[in-house]
């Protein structure tokens, strides 16, 4: 048996230890970022086997393009809006409303208008992701 006698140093290193680290600590910050990020708490309704038999008014709150306000179709400035919807909501605590916000729109403004249902203490909010009366 022949020993080395070339003493050469290699001229390549292995990645594959180094890649194998890579790809466990990429995994381990995938799962430790994703179990960390907590969503949007929502109180879902209880199901029931009876109809509802109440029937609420529903306003429904337009974001247009240019980010005016329509409520139920009609024209509506920020400060006339929370005014409006403090009234119903002292009329009728489960009041609901829903938001349109249109694809062109700010989104800011929606988010404007869910803020104030949350400061209203409006619990029944829904978001509008259709054509509005089809």
């Amino acid at each position: 048996m022949k020993a080395q006698a070339e003493t050469k140093p290699y001229d390549t290193i292995n990645v594959t230890p180094m890649l194998d680290l890579a790809y466990v600590l990429l995994v381990i910050f995938i799962i430790m970022t994703t179990a960390s990020v907590q969503g949007l708490k929502i109180n879902l309704p209880k199901p029931s086997n009876k109809p509802s038999t109440v029937q609420k008014e529903v306003r429904i709150i337009q974001i247009l393009p240019n980010g005016s306000l329509l409520l139920n179709g009609a024209p509506i400035t920020l400060p006339e809006l929370n005014t409006r919807l403090s009234l119903a909501v002292a009329k009728d605590p489960q009041a609901p409303i829903m938001i349109k916000g249109d694809p062109q729109a700010q989104y800011e403004k929606v988010m404007e208008i869910v803020d104030m249902a949350a400061d209203l203490r409006i619990s029944n909010v829904g978001l509008v992701t259709a054509r509005i009366g089809t």
